[in-house]
């Protein structure tokens, strides 16, 4: 019998009016979304009225959602969602998530000009002023001198938010807002570090201004992650550094709260930056001998959702290591050879996605190395391509560097805590990239996020530091699959010559050839009609990178796949772009600023019946920038 205390579930409830809503709820886990039309709201209170309005009572209600999303976060039993799902504003339910958590050298790695003093500089001109970025994450320690307001200027007047989840006072010129979103326990909060990595801490846009949005403690939930994403677009965020692992492979957007918070945010020309998988080592257990990952070792360690790397040895199985990951809510795992068993590697059948790597491939310490080669190189748990969903749009979009110093807290008794800590992960590639964004919304505040993106994407390095392709974990030639576009170069993505714009009306017509009516409703957060929209199919967006895929040859062999596209002349004018593939081809001309031209690329499959990955790249070329989007082409 189900009691209406004891069995509480967690939901997310959307409901699109002109808007979208997530809403949610306790232990166990639903989300809703409906909509009512036509229906305006003076002020947030009164949207806020209409949602308690759908629940038994006040206390249910956990989050109501303005900005992003329409709808709410309550606590509700199973048989009140089903009550619920029969009102007519009801539009659908899904489960309340619960996400993952997924710098000193890197700003000059990247060739950017960054002061070389050991103390804190704020004052160099020109790296993100007037660019507020909003950081989705566990909270931060406000006194550190990374947070120094010393030669900041005052935040913009646009700025809405507020300091409440410590003394307001610690809030200053560069740490401009802190909100506190999740009411959970947080766990302990993690430029030399031990006497490693010596160094100017910097970020990419040290003139950036800085809120925190706490939207983490024990675990990170869909619902309070929506909260966070809409209360930083509220308070006027141009950027957003979200780094935690949401959703999953061929997981729908429309069932994924932060994709419809996230999609809200794009509208309204928040440009967003989101890292997946991070990883853990097992020896950071308290456990003794965790290392090898026996069996219990992991407990009390964070490893869900997480690669998790072992050491091999001490008498316990190869599979049971896996076992002990996933038992531990692991998604994969990397098992490191030990002194004694060299380069010797096995294939095993693991009960989880694993990889064997030889002694020379684990960590040795040799304390910091700069100046190493190959570099950049692709990790083995980057995240990797293509997308299942959509093999239309090339993933990933971009790389970037996936290490980082972050600033912790001092406590009295612990002397020896370092003002830094290391982290490595794609989670750290997320605060990069939304610098780098900072750099360029700085100097172009009128672009629009697509626009952002298409200058860090066509003018990003396909080659490393030594002029030699970027090498995977294995040290062969990595293919877009895991490379994106190429190494993110800021310098050149803040005067990127064309762009590739897009209207949210795109992305509409982009979902509505994937999903039916209603689901698109969903996302977009108003009532939408796939049969009055103009469908557009993924690889029709106007993307700055071109994928195809065409599937196994049936009669006919002379298969297209025709991508159209436009870009933006954002340099001087005149100026005329010529293209280089395998053959020159006709030229683009532009006579003025602004001004648009269209092209179209088409692929033919031909004779050949091979299963097989094709890629490449177009390269629009004028006496003064080169506009690279790479191609690729899966038989």
């Amino acid at each position: 019998m189900e009691s209406s205390k004891l069995s509480l579930l967690r939901i997310a409830i959307r409901f699109v009016l002109l808007a979208s809503v997530a809403v949610v709820v306790a232990e166990d886990q639903t989300t809703a979304s409906a909509t009512r039309k036509n229906h305006v709201f003076d002020t947030a209170d009164d949207r806020t009225a209409w949602y308690r309005s759908f629940l038994p009572d006040d206390g249910r209600l956990v989050h109501s959602y303005h900005h992003v999303a329409s709808g709410f976060a309550a606590r509700l039993t199973r048989r009140e969602l089903d009550a619920m799902s029969g009102t007519p504003e009801f539009l659908s339910a899904e489960p309340n998530e619960v996400y993952q958590l997924l710098t000193t050298h890197t700003p000059r790695f990247l060739g950017l000009d960054v002061p070389t003093s050991t103390t804190r500089n704020h004052s160099v001109s020109g790296l993100g002023d007037g660019v507020i970025i909003g950081v989705i994450d566990t909270g931060v320690f406000p006194y550190h001198s990374s947070y120094s307001g010393a030669g900041m200027p005052s935040p913009p007047a646009r700025w809405k938010g507020r300091c409440d989840f410590f003394n307001a006072s610690a809030c200053n010129n560069k740490l401009i807002g802190a909100r506190l979103i999740c009411l959970r326990r947080a766990r302990a909060a993690g430029a030399e570090v031990l006497g490693q990595g010596h160094g100017t801490a910097s970020g990419m846009a040290p003139r950036a201004h800085v809120a925190m949005y706490k939207v983490c403690g024990d675990e990170c939930t869909a619902a309070d992650v929506l909260a966070g994403v809409d209360a930083a677009v509220g308070d006027g965020s141009d950027v957003l550094s979200i780094s935690l692992a949401a959703g999953g492979p061929g997981v729908p957007f429309h069932k994924t709260s932060l994709m419809v918070g996230t999609f809200g945010a794009v509208e309204k020309g928040v440009f967003v930056s989101i890292g997946l998988y991070p990883l853990v080592y097992a020896g950071a257990s308290s456990t003794p001998n965790a290392q090898f990952c026996g069996n219990g070792s992991l407990d009390g360690l964070e490893c869900q959702g997480q690669i998790v790397l072992c050491d091999r040895g001490n008498g316990v199985g190869r599979i049971d290591k896996g076992a002990e990951v996933k038992r531990a809510g692991g998604v994969g795992m990397i098992m490191a050879n030990e002194f004694t068993d060299g380069y010797s590697t096995l294939a095993d059948a693991h009960v989880l996605t694993a990889c064997h790597v030889s002694y020379a491939a684990g960590i040795v310490f040799h304390g910091t190395v700069l100046g190493t080669s190959p570099a950049p190189a692709i990790t083995s748990f980057s995240s990797r391509g293509p997308s299942l969903h959509n093999p239309g749009i090339l993933k990933p979009d971009i790389t970037g560097p996936v290490s980082a110093s972050t600033p912790r807290g001092r406590s009295r008794s612990a002397l020896r805590r370092p003002d830094l800590n290391f982290v490595s992960g794609t989670s750290m590639s997320t605060p990069h990239l939304s610098g780098v964004a900072a750099l360029i919304k700085s100097k172009h505040p009128d672009w629009s996020p697509a626009m952002i993106r298409s200058a860090i994407v066509t003018t990003a390095d396909p080659v490393d530091r030594s002029g030699n392709p970027i090498l995977n974990e294995q040290h062969l030639p990595a293919n877009f699959f895991a490379t994106g576009a190429g190494h993110v170069n800021p310098d050149r993505a803040v005067d990127p010559g064309l762009v590739y714009d897009m209207d949210p009306a795109d992305y509409v017509g982009f979902l509505c050839s994937v999903y039916e009516s209603q689901d698109v409703s969903v996302i977009a957060r108003r009532k939408v009609d796939c049969s009055d929209v103009e469908v557009i199919r993924d690889h029709d967006l106007n993307y700055p990178s071109l994928s195809a895929s065409f599937p196994a040859p049936a009669s006919s062999s002379n298969a297209a796949a025709v991508a159209r596209r436009t870009v933006r002349n954002v340099g001087k004018a005149p100026a005329v772009y010529y293209p280089y593939m395998d053959l020159p081809a006709a030229s683009l001309r532009f006579t003025e600023a602004n001004q648009e031209q269209s092209f179209t690329v088409t692929v033919w499959r031909g004779k050949t019946r091979a299963a097989k990955v094709l890629q490449g790249a177009l390269r629009w070329v004028s006496d003064k920038h080169t506009v690279r989007s790479p191609i690729s082409i899966t038989f």
